[in-house]
């Protein structure tokens, strides 16, 4: 083959996906505090209108080493005027049982794998079903994704610069998708559903079409329970659980302790792939988290770990918009 050995093999892993399944997605460790990220029901279910922005630079050290910036927001529509009057990080204590059932949300991302970087956009709608008397919800949620392929030629060393297959890869290409969730909680805990790249898009680069560059469907199917030690302690178990359409498969089995629901730390760990410490704390109507991947691959040895930063804007806690049920 005329292209460096080391890159092909960086880019035929990462079109395929043949290895692990967040090759093609990128992969998140907050994912309890921005479910809206994996889950299209989640847009509006909390009940807040939420921005939120995650960057993450995974193994740091490492050269084009993937990272990821997502921008988020979404929000509920709501019939009446209600008001809420206790903000709270655990979503799953966050309800504003209303005649209002639509969520709508939205939000750009970029993410860089070496030379190769997807850069698009989604927007989705959720509709919310509220039980009063058992105190729950159940969310569906479907989105519209569009995004952009392109290689960076700086980055990528050929023998032959007029290789036929780089000649046709060059080229940026534009993918369109569409992703769908469902999403059932209570106060005490919570479970979703979802699934990406429902059209398993063909990436054609010019005239070039292969089935081994399809988009993989992925499955996604989390959930969590909160055990009350005390009337400020919370802890919180939480599992996510990914495959992807050729059977590979990721878990994350997490646990989290909230302190008077401002404050959190956790510990998950990553099947055959990481330990994540996590930590946070939450400021009137702000949002901050923190997470740190230690790799128990050998990467680990050229690397200083990946960081991931949260920061979320809440707010709806006005007398125009939301109420707050006790628990």
């Amino acid at each position: 083959m005329r292209i460096k050995k080391v890159t092909f093999g960086f880019l035929f892993i990462l079109l395929t996906g043949l290895n692990i399944q967040a090759q093609q997605v990128p992969t998140y460790s907050q994912y309890v505090l921005n479910g809206f990220l994996i889950n299209p029901a989640m847009a509006g279910a909390d009940g807040y209108s939420t921005v939120n922005l995650i960057a993450r630079e995974q193994w740091i050290g490492v050269h084009d080493a993937p990272s990821t910036y997502a921008l988020s927001f979404h929000t509920k529509l709501m019939k009446n005027s209600f008001i809420k009057r206790k903000k709270s990080v655990r979503t799953k204590e966050i309800f504003g049982f209303s005649d209002g059932k639509v969520g709508l949300g939205g939000y750009l991302f970029t993410d860089h794998n070496g030379p190769l970087s997807r850069t698009g956009a989604r927007l989705s709608y959720a509709y919310h079903l509220s039980n009063k008397t058992r105190r729950s919800q159940l969310s569906f949620g479907l989105s519209l994704t569009g995004y952009q392929l392109k290689f960076d030629e700086d980055k990528v060393i050929l023998r032959d610069p007029d290789d036929d297959i780089w000649t046709s890869a060059r080229q940026s290409v534009f993918i369109p998708d569409a992703d769908f969730g469902i999403y059932f909680s209570t106060p005490e805990y919570f479970i979703g559903f979802s699934a990406d790249q429902l059209l398993e898009s063909v990436v054609r680069f010019g005239s070039k079409v292969s089935s081994q560059y399809k988009m993989e469907r992925n499955y996604y199917l989390f959930g969590g329970y909160d055990f009350e030690l005390s009337s400020q302690l919370v802890l919180e178990p939480s599992t996510l659980l990914k495959i992807a359409e050729n059977g590979a498969f990721q878990g994350d089995f997490g646990v989290k302790l909230f302190y008077d629901q401002s404050y959190w730390g956790g510990l998950t760990y990553r099947t055959g792939s990481a330990i994540i410490i996590m930590a946070g704390l939450s400021i009137d109507r702000y949002v901050f988290g923190y997470a740190f991947d230690y790799s128990l691959s050998s990467i680990m040895k050229h690397s200083y770990g990946s960081h991931e930063f949260m920061f979320a804007l809440k707010w709806g806690d006005n007398s125009k918009r939301f109420r707050w049920l006790n628990r």
